[in-house]
């Protein structure tokens, strides 16, 4: 019979050959993929401790073979692994595990959209929706496209697997693209980071709880706040006033909203802004944490970060908890394409699944999550080789634009000496004031005269997105544009453009749900000061509100709108006709008493 002496001896020597002569394998701890830098001697001695655990020693050693707890490498070898946070930390013994940078993944590999190919191949009979039958329609897109798009735009739950609920070539896809990034676990998204935003701040908030963002996030997070009633605490942004523009928040200013309010739920950054301007999201992340808060990542314009050195650090390698990325932006899958990114035990992936289908269509673009697949495949691959030349390519178009007359292109020294952490050198920012134009008179004449298609125009500037698809010849295209606009301009000898937006952020008054939901009248804008706004508006691009719901308008809100107005910007709001939507403030006083808001 084999005595408890034996069992430990025999252990203890598997676990002294096996670890001593494949140190480098991995092993797959509460679905994060580590590789172990205890030593053999280390078992030895947690063995050799354990006979006054000795049922917790044998429950958890037969279980250990067929959980979840282990996983099998390339050449299937089972690993044993002692589960560190009971086993451990009973024996007092301190296992170091390191985050493996590469999981054990095949990234050539691509499961859905592999199976989807193989489903418009495979002359099914459709009897189900779409309407076009994978493409026996004649319509004019048709004509352009041909019948292989629409072919690919298949709803086959039994032959493509469930969105709402993967468990086949969704969940493999879905695999592949957290290990690309980093993270534990990955969504898919047919709604675009908007509805990332939305699910991250829904399933961490309830009704009345806090959480701190920064004043200049995208209208995506105002909308969460409405729908979960969350309280949102706003950290002024830093503001560029050579810009004129809205930039990261500071390190101390986020240090000082979060020992403010020690009973806030998370914190959200953006990662990084519209321009490319980052925060220090480690340095936050390791506060929040400290202080029981969980940290969200707008990084709708970051996908690309995780691929290259050379970028601005992505959300998971900062230790964020949640991330939202717009693939289709700067990675090069379909527009409205995006992912929910996840790591750590803060995470309720319950809840977050749950709001994730209540927004999520039950139709969803089987050619979008096809094109997250591939083009997950693709940056893996091709980012860290082509990141690195697209980078040298924005610099050398910088130093190009910075020659003509006029114009001036600004790169990451102008922002890091404005104390911001780190800039995404894919941008390229031109301040084209000096001409005497708007950045949107600049923007729709090279549209309007070069067929030069921007990303959007400030009062004093213009913004181009590069991306690894970006060719030389395209950048070459807009430096002799820029060329042509200074030779036409700059004989004019016109005043420089000075901004005219204060970014002067108003006073909340009550929480952005409550607004929403109370009485409302319409007033000529002229009529607002003062006045309790009851709806969003914004200039889009950047899609940024100037004024939300709950806060007080002021008269510097009224002339940034109307500045936005005259130079032709697109303002979006509910009203239209120079009218904004206020609370009835005397219905609602009244009301008030009647209706608690949840």
């Amino acid at each position: 019979m084999m005595t408890i002496n034996h069992l430990l001896i025999s252990a203890s020597l598997f676990f002294n050959h096996f670890f001593s002569n494949i140190p480098n394998k991995m092993i797959k701890i509460n679905n994060v993929i580590v590789k172990p830098t205890f030593k053999a001697t280390d078992v030895n001695k947690m063995l050799l401790s354990i006979n006054n655990l000795l049922s917790l020693f044998l429950y958890y050693t037969i279980n250990f073979i067929f959980s979840s707890e282990l996983t099998l490498d390339k050449n299937n070898l089972v690993f044993f692994v002692f589960y560190y946070k009971i086993i451990a930390k009973s024996v007092k013994i301190d296992l170091h595990f390191e985050r493996y940078e590469y999981m054990d993944k095949d990234h050539h590999l691509t499961p859905f959209y592999t199976k989807l190919l193989e489903y418009a191949n495979s002359d099914v009979v459709a009897h189900d929706v779409p309407g076009h039958k994978l493409g026996k329609l004649n319509n004019d897109m048709m004509l352009f496209t041909g019948p292989q798009m629409y072919q690919l735009d298949a709803n086959a739950p039994r032959g493509l697997d469930n969105l709402n609920r993967p468990t086949g070539v969704i969940s493999e896809a879905a695999e592949l693209m957290a290990d690309a990034f980093g993270a534990e676990k990955a969504y898919f998204l047919t709604g675009g980071t908007t509805m990332g935003i939305l699910s991250m701040i829904m399933s961490v908030c309830r009704a009345k709880e806090k959480i701190i963002l920064p004043r200049n996030v995208h209208k995506s997070a105002i909308n969460a706040l409405i729908l979960s009633g969350a309280v949102p605490i706003f950290v002024k942004p830093d503001i560029d006033n050579e810009l004129g523009i809205a930039n990261h928040m500071v390190f101390e200013d986020v240090e000082k909203a979060i020992l403010e309010n020690p009973d806030a739920k998370a914190v959200l950054v953006i990662n990084p802004t519209y321009f490319g301007v980052t925060s220090d999201l480690k340095k936050i992340v390791e506060l929040a944490h400290e202080k029981d808060m969980m940290v969200l990542a707008d990084e709708a314009h970051g996908s690309h970060f995780p691929f290259s050195d050379l970028l601005p650090i992505g959300s998971m390698e900062a230790g964020a908890d949640m991330g939202s990325c717009s693939l289709h932006k700067t990675v090069g899958s379909l527009t409205q394409s995006s992912i929910l990114i996840t790591q750590g035990s803060r995470v309720d992936h319950i809840r977050l699944r749950s709001t994730i289908n209540m927004i999520q269509s039950t139709s969803p673009s089987s050619l979008l999550m096809a094109s997250l697949d591939v083009a997950r495949k693709n940056i893996y691959f091709e980012g860290p080789v082509k990141i690195p030349a697209l980078i040298k390519m924005a610099e050398e178009t910088r130093n190009k634009i910075s020659l003509i007359p006029g114009l001036q292109a600004i790169g990451k020294d102008h922002f890091i000496g404005r104390n911001a952490f780190n800039y995404d050198e894919t941008k390229i920012i031109v301040k084209v004031s000096e001409m005497g134009l708007t950045g949107f008179d600049v923007y729709k004449e090279l549209f309007d005269e070069h067929h030069i298609q921007l990303e959007l125009a400030e009062t004093q500037l213009i913004l181009a997105v590069l991306s690894i698809g970006t060719r030389q010849k395209d950048l070459d295209a807009l430096v002799i544009a820029l060329q042509a606009l200074s030779d036409k301009y700059m004989p004019m000898q016109m005043a420089p453009i000075k901004s005219k937006v204060k970014y002067s952020f108003p006073e909340a008054y009550t929480r952005p749900r409550e607004a929403y939901h109370a009485p409302k009248k319409y007033v000529p804008l002229n009529q607002a000061v003062d006045e309790i706004a009851a709806e969003s508006i914004m200039i889009y691009p950047p899609g940024i509100p100037i004024v939300i719901p709950g806060e007080i308008v002021s008269q510097d809100i009224l002339d940034d709108l109307d500045f936005y107005q005259r130079s032709g910007s697109v303002i979006l709001s509910d009203t239209e006709g120079g009218y904004i939507k206020i609370i009835d403030k005397e219905y609602w006083e009244k009301w008030s008493e009647l209706y608690e808001d949840e």
